[in-house]
């Protein structure tokens, strides 16, 4: 990346932390991470990494710290639909097709202007998949579904826990694709990855987790 922006962080954490059953998950942490950033969240199976996703997407309550948005306070529902993430988990309905999964999802939270689904899905490679059941697809053709979940919506904020899971090499070279494309666009992403990232929109901060 490029130095640090002088303007105010997109996202920010003053001694954040978790704990389960009253134990420390991980040390208390210290980032920020601006618009057109990526962060890699490095550290040792069990260090907290995606529990430091999952609390950040809202899924967990942070133990300590604080956490601002844009220099406020991060409040849920002010930054709804601005913050995705996309886990193991990957959020669709088995029984509805791709297309019906982006719907939903632009139901709730609007679409990215000039885009449609029709182009996100063949952009992500699921051209001729379109209404099939997502319970019919192979795991790589579901990642990609989730993929175009996070290219359709407009959110600022990707959180991607193991985004290369389950994709052959063309798939990974799409994630590195549209995680460059969208910190281009002023978007922002935190990303964890067993393997090596091949990101060539500068250099990544790096978020190290420690227990």
């Amino acid at each position: 990346m490029t130095a640090a922006s002088t303007t105010v962080p997109l996202l920010q954490a003053r001694a954040l932390s978790f704990h389960r059953q009253d134990e420390p998950v991980f040390a208390p942490l210290d980032f920020q991470l601006h618009a057109g950033e990526l962060a890699l969240v490095e550290g040792d199976n069990g260090s907290g990494k995606t529990t430091l996703l999952r609390m950040l997407a809202g899924l967990l309550h942070r133990g300590g710290g604080e956490l601002l948005w844009r220099g406020e306070a991060l409040q849920r529902d002010q930054c709804a639909g601005q913050i995705l993430f996309l886990g193991h988990q990957l959020g669709l309905k088995a029984d509805l097709s791709p297309r019906e999964n982006l719907r939903i999802a632009a139901g709730l939270h609007g679409t990215r202007e000039g885009l449609g689904m029709a182009s996100v899905l063949a952009d992500v490679g699921l051209r001729g998949y379109e209404d099939e059941p997502v319970r019919r697809l192979s795991a790589g053709q579901k990642k990609r579904a989730a993929l175009a979940r996070l290219v359709l919506l407009p959110a600022t904020l990707w959180l991607l826990d193991e985004p290369y899971a389950n994709l052959d090499r063309i798939g990974i070279a799409l994630v590195n694709h549209l995680l460059e494309k969208h910190t281009a666009a002023g978007g922002a992403a935190m990303v964890t990855s067993h393997g090596t990232v091949s990101f060539h929109g500068g250099e990544p901060r790096r978020i190290r987790m420690h227990g």
